[in-house]
């Protein structure tokens, strides 16, 4: 019981400052490396590297964003932004994340899974989509 408990406890500590790796809700195969990092308290997180599937564009631009991202690139893009750690919940939270395939942005939430994971929920009005997000430690 003791160790158990060490672990869960391990798990709620981590941080979500680093590089993950994205997985398509499909294919079940990596998408993007994402680095998450925090800045004046808040989190955020861009776009690395991507990883197109075959006869997709290399050096994606972001056609279909409706805001100041419209036409960027989207390595190097900011997708997640203002993020606050809410220590009663042990979440990440308050802030928003932008799906640049389809331009839409969710309000979002962030928390480590116990197999060190990252819990990724993206909100719109009461319906929500979680994605895992895997540590990346290549490049």
């Amino acid at each position: 019981m003791i160790f158990v408990f060490f672990i869960s406890t391990q798990s709620i500590g981590q941080s979500i400052v680093g590089k993950w790796k994205t997985i398509d809700d499909n294919s079940n195969k990596p998408r993007s490396i994402v680095e998450i990092y925090e800045s004046d308290g808040k989190y955020y997180g861009k776009v690395l590297k991507t990883f197109p599937k075959p006869g997709e564009d290399p050096d994606p631009i972001c056609d279909e964003c409706e805001d100041h991202r419209k036409g960027q690139k989207i390595i190097g893009m900011e997708i997640i932004s203002d993020l606050k750690f809410d220590e009663k919940n042990k979440i990440f939270s308050k802030g928003e994340i932008l799906d640049p395939e389809n331009g839409n942005i969710y309000d979002c939430r962030l928390w480590i899974d116990e197999d060190g994971s990252l819990r990724v929920r993206g909100y719109l009005l009461f319906f929500y989509r979680t994605q895992t997000w895997l540590p990346w430690a290549g490049e």
